[in-house]
């Protein structure tokens, strides 16, 4: 009308982006396995078993998950033991309770949280490799003297 040349029966694309959706494990639900998702997943239930995901585990007040879990980032509210791999921020709140073994790039531990773990933490570049630093002990420090002005010894690391 008036003019117009625009077809109305065009079909407008469905967005097939999840990014926005968030997957969910009610309380009082247990799953046993494994587990894989793109979107993030908030576990208010029990996992026993392996989890995969590529974005945010959030382990809710009541959620509890035993086994193995990667992921691109974690927020722990509820209890974990096992394995866990987190390549970009893990974060344990207060209400927390953590054991097992822990890989991840940052850490942010809350007071009040119980975390009982080893932990290995890489820092990552832009392009997704590990920089390694040459940490020196105190009795390596020790091992490099050299004379100053006054006839004192200076370490240097």
């Amino acid at each position: 009308m008036f003019g117009s040349n625009k077809n109305t029966d065009e079909v407008k694309p469905t967005p097939t982006s999840t990014s926005n959706a968030l997957n969910a494990l009610a309380k009082g639900t247990v799953v046993e396995g494994s587990i894989r998702c793109d979107s993030d997943l908030r576990v208010d239930g029990t996992i026993k078993g392996k989890l995969n995901c590529q974005a945010k585990v959030i382990i809710g007040p009541t959620g509890v998950i035993e086994g193995e879990i990667r992921c691109q980032n974690a927020v722990i509210e509820g209890r974990f033991k096992g394995n866990l791999h987190v390549s970009e921020l893990l974060n344990v709140r207060e209400t927390a309770e953590v054991d097992g073994e822990i890989s991840t790039n940052k850490l942010l531990v809350q007071s009040g949280a119980r975390f009982n773990v080893s932990c290995k933490m890489e820092i990552g570049t832009a392009n997704g490799t590990a920089k390694n630093f040459d940490v020196k002990t105190p009795a390596d420090a020790a091992t490099t003297t050299g004379k100053v002005a006054g006839g004192k010894e200076e370490v240097r690391n």
